[in-house]
């Protein structure tokens, strides 16, 4: 039986201009046997949301430096949701304090990757997540 390849849509929801970190983990993701989506920079949630229902995805990977992440985290989450992706898997990356993961999982962040994390535990992660 041919398995498929995990999709996945890396996203940089919000004004960051600095996409570095995001592209360094598609590439790792890519590596590591799956299908990626990369969307630029500089997406509204409701673009982020859209284009993980057109393109059937099972992860969306949101990545982000603005500091804007307790807002647009959650938005995309929120409509994510609302388009029925229920099984969508959402993690999200950047420079993110700690005291925000807590507030960021209990709104549907499956995890949250800081700086320096092996992009490997990331693999592991989504791997360990999906069906």
């Amino acid at each position: 039986m041919l398995k498929m390849k995990i999709r996945v849509l890396v996203a940089k929801p919000g004004l960051d201009g600095h996409d570095r970190g995001a592209k360094v983990v598609a590439r790792a993701l890519r590596d590591a046997g799956f299908e990626v989506i990369y969307t630029g920079i500089r997406l509204t949630p409701e673009q982020i949301a859209e284009a993980a229902l057109q393109d059937d995805v099972k992860v969306v990977a949101l990545s982000l430096l603005s500091g804007a992440h307790n807002t647009l985290f959650p938005k995309v989450v929120e409509l994510l949701r609302d388009k029925g992706l229920n099984d969508v898997l959402v993690i999200g990356g950047g420079v993110i304090p700690d005291t925000d993961i807590p507030g960021l999982k209990a709104s549907g962040v499956a995890a949250v990757f800081t700086p320096g994390t092996p992009t490997g535990s990331i693999v592991d992660f989504i791997n360990a997540n999906t069906h």
